[in-house]
This record gives structure tokens, C-alpha cells and sequence, in this order.
């Protein structure tokens, strides 16, 4: 089976160092790369852009809302027009970046309060696959399987990669356990592992209390924030490949393709 791994680089801020970036980016197949809203700046981009080229990582657009002092993670209520715009704007920003370093963006996958209020309410999410339609109608949008995002990114047709995360919690309804809650994040190299094992053999949301929520899944995420990141990747990956899976950038996935 084939699967894919992302993480969310290139993240510079007051919040967040991108120290863990250069050794991720030889763990991971696919890099959702800031571009300036929550985090980041065209030196970031550039730099991550040209690392991910290097191991063969394939890059796509992290948008956010326009909100460096929280890292994106405050959720704002704005009108669909800006929300468009702004995602427009920031994939046309890393584009940018990439045709000069003759990389492609290969998929857009919204970051921070803008994705979990996009999985919570399809019209936000379907004004954010409407935006990544008019970038780039044959880009892949990666997201939250099970959720209004998948939902809205398949009513407009788009190529869809539907997304697990190996570091974090679920509730019932299949959204993730907020990060203000002790039980948010799952640190444990083992415990991430077993976690992401469980997800792909049953194709479902392994959720914090035992449910099981069927679901699509195509990539795994792992965050690069913490100081166990690289550990635990590296560890999540040489647990895939004994298990047998293929693991693949999102756009040479047979199944997207």
C-alpha cells in the first residue's frame, strides 16, 4: 500500500524555529511550506524550497490567515472574498518562488484556524477549494479526512489527498483534540507509531476514547515543533516500510493520480 508523509516547514516565527527542517525534509515525501502569513519569508521559503528539491520532497502551500502574533491559530471571521484572496495570494506567493528554483506546487493544504474552522463549516471550506481551484485546478488539496474540507474538495472535483495525523488526538466527531487540552498530543515515539498502524489497517480515526470513524487515507502528518520531532519520524517511518508500505510524495500517489 502506498502512503504519503507531510509535515508543515519552513514555519520561522517567534513561535516556531525551522532547526528540525533540514533533517525532516530527508524523513518526509511532501513539505507544506509557510508563506508568510502566520510564518515565514521568501528567504524561508527559498532555503526549504531548495532543500525539499534536493531530496526529492515534493512542496505545497500552507496557507493561513494573516495572523503572525497568535501563528495563525486565532480564529477570525472574514468574508469569502478575502478568504480567497488570501489563499490565492499565498500559493501565487510560494509559486513564485518555485518557478524560479524550477520546483511545481503540488497541493495547498490550509494551516491553523483556518483549517479547523474549514473542517467544521463546508462554506468556509468550500470558498478555500473554489480558491485552490482558481490557483491551480490540478493541484492537490490535502485534507482532514472526514471532514466538510473533504467534503467541499470533492463536490468541486479536485484532486483530494485525505490526510491522518500521526502526533495528535481525535475526538469523536473526528475533529482533532484542541491543543489547549492536556490530552491534545501524543509525544511517544511507540505510542505515534501504534496510532498511525491502527489508522491505515483499518482505514479510520483511531479517536482518544476508542471510536473507530471510517475514512480515506492517504498522508500522514507529523509536526515539527517538538523536540522529539525527528526522532519520532524517522522512527514512524522505518515502522511503515517494515509494515510494508511504499512511501510516496502526494503527487506520484497512484491513487490521487
Amino acid at each position: 500500500m502506498e502512503v504519503n508523509i507531510n509535515s508543515d516547514l519552513g514555519e520561522s516565527s517567534k513561535f516556531h524555529s525551522t532547526e528540525n527542517d533540514p533533517a525532516l525534509l530527508k524523513i518526509v515525501n511532501s513539505a507544506n511550506i509557510a508563506c508568510g502569513y502566520h510564518a515565514g519569508d521568501e528567504e524561508t521559503m527559498e532555503k526549504t524550497i531548495r532543500i525539499s528539491k534536493d531530496n526529492g520532497v515534493s512542496i505545497g502551500s500552507h496557507p493561513s490567515y494573516l495572523d503572525k502574533e497568535n501563528f495563525g491559530r486565532k480564529r477570525m471571521n472574514i468574508s469569502p472574498e478575502e478568504v480567497t484572496k488570501l489563499v490565492i495570494n499565498q500559493c501565487e506567493i510560494l509559486n513564485k518562488i518555485a518557478d524560479k528554483l524550477k520546483m511545481k506546487v503540488t497541493h495547498v493544504k490550509p494551516h491553523g484556524a483556518l483549517s479547523n474552522m474549514a473542517c467544521e463549516n463546508y462554506e468556509l471550506s468550500f470558498t478555500i477549494a473554489k480558491a485552490i481551484k482558481q490557483f491551480d485546478p490540478n493541484v492537490i488539496f490535502l485534507a482532514h479526512a472526514q471532514t466538510e474540507m473533504e467534503k467541499a474538495g470533492r463536490d468541486l472535483k479536485l484532486r483530494i489527498a485525505c490526510e491522518v495525523f500521526a502526533d495528535r488526538n481525535y475526538e469523536d466527531n473526528g475533529y482533532l483534540v484542541a491543543r489547549s487540552k492536556p490530552n491534545a498530543m501524543i509525544l511517544g515515539r511507540e505510542e505515534s507509531a501504534r496510532h498511525v498502524l491502527k489508522m491505515l489497517e483499518n482505514q479510520a480515526l483511531n479517536c482518544y476514547s476508542g471510536k473507530q470513524i471510517p475514512c480515506d487515507i492517504d498522508s500522514i502528518c507529523v509536526h515539527g515543533d517538538e523536540q522529539t520531532a525527528v526522532d519520532n519520524a524517522q522512527y514512524l517511518r522505518e515502522v511503515l516500510i517494515k509494515n510494508g508500505f511504499q512511501l510516496k510524495s502526494l503527487d506520484k500517489l497512484k491513487k490521487i493520480n
